[in-house]
C-alpha cells in the first residue's frame, strides 16, 4: 500500500534560498513517483519563532494524519521536544545544515539552539540530511546513536544548467548567487575583489535584498567604500532562467560561505561550466573536487584573491577548469535518484511504526 506522506515546513515555501528549492523539489520528485505527499505549514519566524507559532506549529503535527511526517529541520531544531512528543504520527526530521552552525549567533544563542536541535532529534524516528558531512556532524553531536541518518543530496537538472551557449565579454566576469547574510561570506568575497582590483573584471552578484536588509546595507556599504560600485551589479533576487543566463555570460562563479549543509548553487554552476572559487566550509569540499575549483580556509580573503586573480588572468585554465567542473556536475544525483533514497527510507520508518 502506497503510503501518505506529510511534509511539514516554516515560512513561505516558494522562498528562492537552497533548502526551500530542496523541499520543493523533493515533494514533487516524490509525487512523480506517484506516492501522495501532502503540505502542512509550520507558521512564520523560524528559526526565531514566538511562543505563539511553536504553539500553533506542534498543535498542526500532532493533528496531522499519514503514515510518515518529514519536518523541516528549519522548523524543527526549534520546537520542544516535549510537545514533539505529543506526535503521533513518525517524523523524518530533515536537518539541512544544524541551526547552531549559523554564522552571527552569540556564543548564548549557539548553545541554546544547540541544546533544542539535540533534544528534538530524540522524538524522531530517522534524520534526512544533504550531504555526508552534514551526516558526520549530526551523527557526532546531534542524534542519538541508535537514531538512522541518511543521505539523499540535492538533484541536478543538467539538462537545465548544462549546455549553455557561451558569450564572451571584454572583460572576465565573476558571479555569485546566494542569499545575502553573514553566513555566505560576502564581505570575504568584497575583500578580494578588492585586493586584484589591479585586473579587469565585473561581478554580478545575485540574492534578495530585502530578507536581510542589514546584511544587504553592509554589502552596498563594503562595495562602495572598497571602490567597486562600478564593477559589481547587485541583481537581488532573480529566477533559476536569469542565473542561468548570467552564467552563460561568467568566466568564474566565486562564492566565499563560511559554512554549507550542500551547497546546490556550487552544483549548478559547475554543470554550467564554471569554475569555483570558494571555501572549504561545512559540505563544499562534498561538492566541488580539486580539479573543478579551488577552496581556501574560511574568512581567507587574501588566498581567496590569489585563486581569484590565477583564474582571472588565465583563460586556458579557467577552460581547463570549467570542463573539470561540467565532468564533477555530471556524476550529481538527479531529481528522481534523491526521490529514491527518501522513498527508501519512508518504507523503512513506516515498516517500523
Amino acid at each position: 500500500m502506497m503510503s501518505e506522506i506529510v511534509f511539514a515546513y516554516p515560512g513561505d515555501l516558494q522562498t528562492l534560498t537552497g533548502g526551500y528549492v530542496y523541499d520543493r523539489q523533493l515533494i514533487e520528485a516524490l509525487r512523480a513517483t506517484g506516492q501522495k505527499v501532502r503540505t502542512l505549514a509550520l507558521g512564520e519566524g523560524f528559526p526565531h519563532p514566538d511562543a505563539a507559532t511553536v504553539a500553533t506549529a506542534i498543535d498542526r503535527l500532532a493533528a496531522a494524519t499519514g503514515d510518515v511526517l518529514i519536518v523541516d529541520g528549519l522548523a524543527y531544531g526549534r520546537l520542544p521536544a516535549e510537545g514533539l512528543a505529543r506526535v503521533g504520527v513518525p517524523m523524518i526530521a530533515l536537518v539541512h545544515h544544524p541551526l547552531a552552525l549559523e554564522t552571527g549567533l552569540s556564543p548564548e544563542v549557539a548553545a541554546a539552539f544547540r541544546a533544542d536541535e539535540r533534544a528534538a532529534l530524540q522524538e524522531c524516528a530517522a534524520v534526512l540530511v544533504t550531504s555526508p558531512h552534514t551526516a558526520a556532524v549530526v551523527r557526532a553531536d546531534f542524534a542519538p546513536d541508535n537514531t538512522p541518518v541518511t543521505v539523499a543530496p540535492p538533484g541536478l537538472d543538467r539538462a537545465f544548467w548544462g549546455g549553455l551557449t557561451k558569450a564572451p565579454e571584454a572583460v572576465p566576469r565573476v558571479v555569485s548567487v546566494a542569499s545575502i547574510s553573514p553566513r555566505k561570506g560576502f564581505d570575504v568575497l568584497v575583500d578580494a575583489l578588492a585586493r586584484v582590483a589591479d585586473r579587469p573584471f565585473a561581478v554580478d552578484i545575485v540574492g534578495s535584498l530585502t530578507r536581510d536588509p542589514n546584511a544587504a546595507a553592509v554589502l552596498k556599504d563594503d562595495i562602495a567604500e572598497r571602490g567597486l560600485s562600478h564593477r559589481v551589479t547587485l541583481h537581488g533576487e532573480a529566477p533559476d532562467t536569469v542565473i542561468r543566463t548570467l552564467y552563460s555570460r561568467a568566466d568564474v562563479f566565486a562564492l566565499a560561505s563560511r559554512y554549507e549543509g550542500f551547497g546546490m548553487v556550487f552544483a549548478e554552476a559547475m554543470a554550467a561550466g564554471l569554475p569555483v572559487v570558494g571555501c572549504r566550509g561545512g559540505a563544499v569540499p562534498d561538492v566541488v573536487p580539486e580539479e573543478a575549483g579551488v577552496l581556501v580556509a574560511v574568512d581567507d580573503a587574501p588566498g581567496f584573491a590569489e585563486a581569484l586573480s590565477h583564474l582571472l588572468s588565465d583563460a586556458g585554465r579557467r577552460a581547463q577548469m570549467g570542463e573539470a567542473a561540467k565532468k564533477a556536475a555530471d556524476r550529481c544525483l538527479t531529481w528522481p535518484e534523491t526521490a529514491a533514497i527518501v522513498s527508501d527510507l519512508i518504507g523503512t520508518v513506516r515498516a517500523q511504526s
